[in-house]
């Protein structure tokens, strides 16, 4: 699919400013939507929007298909009325510059069960209530059940339920709907009172002219209520254990690869079904946005798998995966897909040649272009074609003050002499002292020949390693950066304003 000449800015509303120690679907998203619209940019990216689990990360989500109930507005729910101001008007002294996830759940989720117990005592709503429950039973009312049971197993992975549950005997799955209905029923209403605030924001974002890009994983979280319901999709044993799981192997910034932990699908499976689970899934990210990044495309032509119970990645072994045929099926199903293939990495020419035959953009990253990653070649602006995204940087990347400023390879197989190197050849490439090394680099981009350029909001605010999304790797201290109120100035938005229109985007 071709893309209008455009830019636009990463972040995930986790990072918006709030009351209430997380970003949210209230006045501060519409706000910045209203920020990219005066400074020229039409697009927003997001990350994986569904309810986070370990580690708090949104590629380790309790469902594919629901949204996370920590982005529902406070505020919204009080002009519903079904809080009122007392309830929110004394909020914990949490945190301003991130998230602190375990007081956030603390002090919200009881706030979030309360407006449910009000929303159930009035007539108001139940209609669209009703009618939500019915479009969306085929993932819902099995999500809900999910997530009451694990509430009522003390939040254990569903493997360590109680056996008849956790391998879904019929008549322990009928108990457990009546022992928990109003559990049930409260997770339901998350999700419909989430719907309603995301369309709510989709909708004021598609009058600005403003598209929404969101991430899609390839893989799904093992304590999913995918996985719990669908195993015969998983390669697991006869007892819900992976036999194998997800990765990628060693390569040049990880000396013993990642290991993801994901569950490895059995594409034969899918494929018997026409990709049945894959086509709701894509139908479910449409609904919500306007373009997807499909997460770790190059899975689809080969994925790595690794045997379960590694504790690297090192011993793992690339199996092919459904190709063409998967696509095929898709965009039979769906019509043509609005995707961006995230392509970094291990990629081969099969894969390259996949991507180019459904006409899918790939990436490129302008902090990779200067070492000696195998794809810098490809990351060079003077190499860009015009059917490409290309970023300064992603949620995987330190910031570019960050990297910019980075002494040593730490964490990578990178040394610093390799990093001076690179630096050196990024000063002569980008006619740069590195002053406002931030924006030389957004620069080059909206120059740059590719139809869409995209950065974080990190790289346009010029914040340091503090504001590093994710690490990968890591399993602690992620997906936590926020930014203040105030720090979008004019000067910023006529900066980004005058750039987008001198270079039409």
């Amino acid at each position: 699919m071709n893309f209008p000449r455009s830019s636009g800015i990463l972040l995930h509303p986790t990072s918006l400013p709030s009351r209430y120690g997380i970003g949210e679907l209230g006045p501060d998203a519409h706000a910045f939507a209203d920020f990219l619209r005066d400074s020229g940019q039409r697009i927003w990216q997001v990350l994986p929007l569904g309810p986070t689990g370990y580690g708090d990360s949104p590629y380790q989500c309790f469902s594919a298909f629901a949204g996370n109930p920590l982005l529902i507005s406070i505020d919204r729910l009080v002009e519903r009325g079904y809080l009122n101001a007392r309830d929110v008007a004394d909020p914990p002294a949490l945190p301003t510059q991130q998230v602190d996830y375990g007081a956030v759940i603390a002090w919200k989720l009881p706030l979030l069960h309360k407006a449910f117990e009000a929303f159930r005592g009035t007539t108001a709503d139940q209609t669209d209530f009703q009618d939500f429950g019915q479009r969306h039973a085929h993932w819902l009312d099995d999500y809900a059940l999910f997530m009451a049971l694990k509430q009522a197993h003390d939040l254990v992975i569903w493997l360590e339920w109680d056996r008849e549950l956790a391998l879904r005997e019929p008549a322990a799955l009928k108990n457990a709907r009546q022992r928990l209905r109003d559990e049930i029923e409260c997770h339901k209403f998350l999700q419909f009172e989430f719907e309603r605030q995301w369309c709510d924001l989709k909708a004021h974002c598609t009058r600005n002219d403003i598209r929404i890009m969101g991430d899609l994983p390839i893989y799904v979280a093992l304590d999913s209520a995918d996985v719990w319901v669908h195993r015969e999709l998983f390669e697991l044993n006869d007892n819900g254990h992976p036999r194998v799981v997800a990765g990628v192997p060693p390569d040049y910034f990880s000396a013993t690869g990642q290991l993801w932990g994901n569950p490895i699908y059995r594409w034969d499976q899918h494929g018997k079904t026409c990709y049945r689970w894959w086509t709701a899934r894509f139908r479910r990210a449409l609904e919500m946005l306007d373009m997807i990044r499909l997460d770790h495309f190059r899975g689809f032509e080969a994925y790595y798998e690794i045997p379960a119970g590694e504790v690297t990645a090192v011993n793992g072994s690339w199996v092919k995966g459904p190709g063409a045929a998967f696509f095929d099926a898709i965009t039979a199903a769906l019509g043509e897909l609005p995707i961006v293939a995230e392509n970094l990495g291990v990629i081969t020419p099969e894969v390259e040649a996949l991507r180019q035959q459904f006409y899918f953009p790939g990436m490129a990253i302008l902090q990779f272009a200067f070492g000696n990653d195998p794809q810098a070649p490809d990351f060079k602006p003077h190499n860009y074609g015009h059917h490409l995204v290309a970023y300064t940087g992603t949620h995987d990347n330190d910031t570019v003050v960050g990297w910019w400023n980075s002494k040593a390879g730490a964490g990578s197989v990178r040394t610093a002499a390799d990093v001076e190197k690179e630096m050196a050849y990024a000063r002569c490439y980008l006619n740069t002292d590195g002053t406002d090394i931030n924006w030389v680099m957004i620069r080059a981009l909206m120059a740059s020949v590719a139809n869409t350029a995209l950065f974080p909001l990190q790289d346009v605010l010029g914040v340091g390693s503090e504001g590093r999304m994710n690490l990968p790797g890591s399993s602690s201290g992620n997906w936590r950066w926020r930014f203040q109120q105030g720090s979008l100035t004019p000067e910023i938005s006529a900066r980004l304003k005058e750039w987008a229109e001198t270079y039409e985007r």
